[in-house]
């Protein structure tokens, strides 16, 4: 196998020798069959009594091993979706493909990639935050004024985020996703050429578009910040093949390409898969119907707006409960969204000043912030343990860390004292980290299955725009009071701590709905 992949080349069924098996002989993953079995047996009321007879004997009507019971499972997603096209039909079925193929080394190196976006999002919101005194030192802006270059980080992030996933449905998944990390890179090192405190502001914003000591200091941080994101860009271009999503191949009308990116992904795994174009077919029609079929950009847009549309949010106020939990988890998303910067996208200028006659020295500030965040990285751990204990759970571990995280933000205001700083900036860090993991785990988990991503996207774009607001509420409230904005930081975590405890679903030892 090469060291260096191509990026550019186009898969063929060929290029796989012994995957593929005939679907009479195939190995179907169990969750893929039980997750029939579930469907069928509740669309039809059927009790527990009633299955002991096993509901893939052919008795039944049913069999995973055949065309029939397959296009049974895709009738039945589809009958749940609300579409119903050719592209849904053979969407569906790849999709199974995919399911039977199970968890494996390609998903893993994908998980990992992923990682890397991940790491450059949290990397760059710290990395604005050290970046301000320097700012401030060399183009003169107030320590108020150039909080604004964190809003314009934010900008790009919410265009980014807005941008990308529809792009994504466009151009393709694998090349959006390389972008990102390219254009993050690049406006990484440019930011550390900024001639003006406006254009590097502006950096900033194309950078979060991608993602989202001495005076001089701060272009050193971003250049290396830079160039380690640029090195993940090359890492995630020519160290690993990505695959086309097939889903997107088959939206454009390849649908060649998309049965040999399955066969790929069986093949890294060391897997079989039975999916093959004569099966794609038979389900969601000919070669020639595929065409006519073929997504346009107009209805590929069309379809993530309506993601947001009323007839998929109106099911997550269903009932009465499942309404209350959806404007609770998002008010605490909104409120989250606003506190954790107004906090942590300062953290640098509280630790420096926090309000005191005399600055700080930079390298004690420095050591401090890599102190709290070091400091924060076992709150996800303690979390993953705490949300499986009886009588806590997920409702009482994000409450009981968040409403933590509000008190010990009000306690940093107390001594500008550093080694006091240190002390509750590093406890805030480590039950935010907590409150966050929890929060990311949790709120899917409420959501029924089919809105699930309106209920999350909706979420997380509330937790954008407020927190695209939080700089210029420090800003304005930093002009009359500089712990004004630490005030509302702390105000903001204790309202979303009471929402918590009004949360009417826990979903431990639960399946998702």
């Amino acid at each position: 196998m090469p060291f260096f992949m191509n990026p550019f080349k186009k898969q063929d069924v060929s290029d796989f020798e012994g995957v593929f098996v005939p679907l009479a002989q195939a190995q179907r993953h169990h969750s893929v069959v039980s997750a029939y079995d579930d469907k069928k047996d509740g669309q039809l009321g059927v009790t527990e009594e009633k299955k002991l007879e096993s509901p893939t004997d052919p008795a039944n009507g049913y069999s995973s091993l055949t065309i029939e019971g397959l296009r049974a499972e895709i009738e039945l997603d589809l009958a749940a979706s609300g579409h119903d096209t050719a592209y849904d039909r053979k969407s569906s079925v790849i999709n199974k493909a995919i399911q039977d193929i199970g968890m494996g080394r390609y998903q893993w190196s994908l998980f990992a990639l992923c990682g890397f976006g991940w790491l450059a999002d949290n990397m760059w919101l710290q990395g604005v935050a050290l970046t301000l005194p320097g700012l401030t030192a060399e183009f003169g802006p107030s320590p108020n004024q150039v909080r604004y270059t964190t809003c314009a980080l934010f900008i790009g992030l919410c265009i980014g985020a807005s941008f990308w996933g529809v792009a994504s449905d466009i151009i393709g998944r694998r090349l959006a996703f390389n972008m990102t990390l390219f254009l993050a890179g690049v406006f990484g090192l440019a930011v550390g050429g900024g001639n003006s405190w406006v254009g590097t502001a502006a950096l900033f914003a194309a950078l979060g578009v991608g993602v989202g000591g001495n005076n001089k200091g701060w272009r050193y941080l971003n250049i290396t910040l830079g160039a380690l994101t640029f090195v993940m860009f090359m890492c995630r271009f020519f160290l690993f093949h990505l695959y086309e999503s097939p889903k997107f191949l088959l939206s454009q009308g390849r649908q060649s390409e998309a049965v040999a990116t399955v066969h790929g992904i069986a093949y890294k795994n060391r897997k079989t898969t039975w999916l093959s174009e004569e099966i794609l077919n038979e389900i969601g029609g000919t070669a020639v119907v595929e065409e006519k079929e073929k997504l346009s950009t107009g209805e590929i847009i069309k379809r993530n707006l309506n993601k947001f549309s009323t007839q998929r949010i109106a099911p997550l106020f269903a009932t009465r409960q499942l309404g209350l939990m959806t404007c609770l988890i998002w008010f605490c998303w909104t409120t989250i969204g606003m506190g954790y910067p107004l906090f942590n996208a300062f953290l640098p200028q509280y630790l420096s000043n926090a309000g005191g006659k005399s600055e700080t020295a930079p390298s004690i500030v420095y050591r401090n912030y890599a102190i709290t965040s070091i400091v924060g990285v076992p709150g996800s751990l303690i979390a993953y343990y705490t949300v499986n204990i009886k009588y806590i759970g997920r409702k009482g571990t994000i409450a009981i860390s968040t409403v933590i995280t509000g008190i010990l933000v009000f306690c940093f205001t107390i001594s500008t004292d550093p080694s006091f700083q240190l002390t509750f900036s590093s406890l805030e860090a480590f039950f935010q980290n907590i409150m966050y993991g929890v929060l990311y785990a949790y709120t899917p988990e409420v959501f029924p299955a089919p809105n699930r991503g309106t209920g999350t996207g909706i979420a997380s774009c509330l937790n954008r725009i407020a927190g695209l607001c939080a700089p210029i509420v420090a800003v304005n409230a930093g002009q009359t009071n500089p712990k004004a904005p630490i005030y509302a930081s702390g105000g903001l975590f204790l309202a979303a701590s009471v929402a918590m405890l009004f949360f009417p679903i826990e979903t431990r030892n639960k399946q998702s709905l």
